[in-house]
């Protein structure tokens, strides 16, 4: 079932903002929750999970719109909106679902919200529990529910079950895309585990069936917010 698209905008130029809130108002599909002159002061609601789409410009100070894409894991679906047309394969590269120069006419504009609902409802009728990777020439099916967790090794990734070990020909940020973040949390800049799977934290080390894996110092802090979430007894 199509749905309302729940829209943030960041540019920090304030006529942009005003120029794509005025496409927004004419359009039923979508709606603005959030309009910000810069990344930082947007991340509290992208964060909450309250955001379907990203309307980001590239370059704004702090903290590019292509900076933003790179650093923060799990963001919603994202089209960039822009004047710089050369930034446009890089935009391609890392997922966008599509790439705006500015002025942006109003149909071009309709067409990519269009875009942006059809791949957000297919994300959201996506219910699946597996993925199928190639390993030695074969397709091979893994769950979710037997991943304990992934590590990047160079150009391939390891993504270690209760049973074996898969190594396979893809990128890191491949697969943390598809798995579901509500159940993985990214430890490390090459560890991602399954949180139903850790068995003890003891300082920056977590186990889980006798594997080791660390935390990263600067990750410490986020990753046991998102582990405990509330959980955590204590007198």
């Amino acid at each position: 079932m199509e749905r309302n698209i729940r829209a943030v905008i960041i540019d920090d130029e304030p006529l942009a903002r005003k120029g794509l809130m005025e496409y927004i108002n004419e359009i039923d599909i979508i709606s603005c929750v959030g309009e910000f002159d810069s990344v930082m002061p947007a991340m509290e609601i992208i964060r909450n999970g309250e955001v379907d789409l990203l309307l980001l410009d590239i370059q704004m100070p702090l903290m590019s719109g292509l900076e933003l894409v790179k650093t923060v894991n799990n963001l919603p679906p994202v089209i960039f909106t822009t004047a710089y047309p050369q930034y446009a394969v890089e935009g391609f590269e890392l997922n966008a679902l599509d790439y705006l120069v500015k002025p942006v006419s109003f149909e071009r504009f309709y067409k990519a919200v269009v875009r942006a609902q059809e791949a957000i409802t297919q994300k959201d009728a996506d219910t699946t529990d597996h993925f199928f990777i190639k390993v030695d020439g074969k397709l091979v099916r893994i769950n979710f529910a037997e991943i304990l967790f992934v590590e990047a090794l160079q150009n391939y990734v390891v993504i270690q079950t209760r049973d074996k070990k898969y190594m396979t020909y893809l990128t890191f940020k491949a697969v943390e895309e598809y798995l579901p973040a509500k159940q993985f949390i990214r430890i490390h800049k090459s560890f991602i585990v399954s949180a139903p799977m850790i068995e003890n934290v003891e300082g920056n080390i977590i186990r889980m069936q006798g594997h080791e894996l660390p935390i990263s110092r600067n990750m410490k802090e986020e990753v046991m917010e998102k582990l405990l979430k509330g959980k955590y007894l204590k007198r």
